[in-house]
């Protein structure tokens, strides 16, 4: 698939000397939700606030539809919408006003059609008279993507964009993005929230000390490096393994009362059936029997200490 942005070789150094993005390689694809993750500090505001032109780099080079960000910023800036994690808006000014300023801001025609199209999809239209300051929190967030897609870009940055927001309005923002995404519009997410990338991502990538140290599929990152264990809860507790199951990858839980396995999903065999053959040899029965995988979040935490 084509690339709306392309970065090669990006590394930014501040004049103390602490050097925030190294070497920094990443390609995202027209019209996917592409989730970067990574602890505070680990760069990602310092790389969005380069492609959109706040930040200047040191070397390398960011292209966004074609244009470089140096040579052509104008035009690359012109694709782009950003909704940082701070809410700034003039708090007395109208839903409306403040939208339709922010389309002029971009040199773009007045287009009201656009603009009403803009603030239904965000649900804002009924408080499109409101002043800014009488909206809640969640209200204000919306109002800060209806700013960011007032000129009509091709990607959009969401910078922690449910910072604050409590768990209904949150889906109901994963609901507006992927509106966003359906229309055609890239979408680059930062977020704490691990759920959200795992709701909504198709590609997750990870930066940890101004490095990415992982870009996957996220299908195929929970495929790879997910583990998937096997629960056995026990009509009896045990209060130690038998010798004869020492071989397999097994742990006690619950005082005895569970028998954990845990299997690479990415093995052509689990080693299941061999390990239920030695429980039933053993002597040991259970009532019941579940399996859970390793969530986003557990992969990330992993994948952090690993390059810490």
């Amino acid at each position: 698939m084509q690339s709306i942005i392309s970065i090669k070789d990006l590394t930014k150094t501040y004049a103390g000397g602490f050097e925030a993005l190294k070497k920094t390689d990443l390609e995202i694809r027209r019209g996917e939700i592409f989730a970067l993750l990574g602890p505070n500090g680990a760069g990602k505001t310092t790389l969005i606030n380069i492609v959109c032109g706040i930040v200047n780099l040191t070397s390398g080079s960011v292209t966004v539809g074609g244009h470089d960000i140096r040579k052509d910023a104008r035009a690359a800036r012109d694709l782009i919408g950003l909704v940082p994690q701070e809410l700034s808006t003039d708090a007395f000014e109208t839903v409306w006003a403040t939208t339709v300023f922010s389309r002029g801001l971009f040199g773009k025609r007045k287009d009201p059609a656009y603009c009403e199209k803009v603030l239904r999809s965000l649900s804002l239209w009924d408080r499109r008279n409101s002043k800014i300051m009488t909206l809640s929190g969640g209200m204000k967030r919306r109002v800060m993507i209806a700013k960011a897609l007032a000129h009509e870009p091709q990607v959009l940055f969401l910078d922690e964009p449910t910072a604050g927001v409590d768990v209904e309005l949150r889906k109901d923002m994963w609901n507006v993005v992927r509106g966003l995404k359906n229309s055609g519009v890239t979408i680059i997410l930062t977020t704490h929230y691990i759920e959200e990338a795992e709701e909504m991502a198709e590609r997750v990538g990870v930066i940890n000390h101004g490095e990415i140290i992982l870009v996957e599929e996220k299908a195929e990152l929970m495929r790879k490096l997910g583990k998937k264990q096997m629960t056995l809860q026990l009509h009896a507790p045990l209060e130690s393994l038998p010798a004869s199951l020492e071989q397999f990858p097994l742990e006690l839980h619950a005082d005895g009362h569970e028998l954990v396995y845990t299997y690479d999903t990415r093995s052509e065999r689990t080693g299941i059936t061999t390990l239920l053959a030695a429980v039933a040899d053993a002597g040991i029965r259970f009532k019941d029997l579940s399996t859970t995988q390793s969530s986003l979040e557990e992969i990330f935490v992993s994948l952090v200490r690993r390059s810490a």
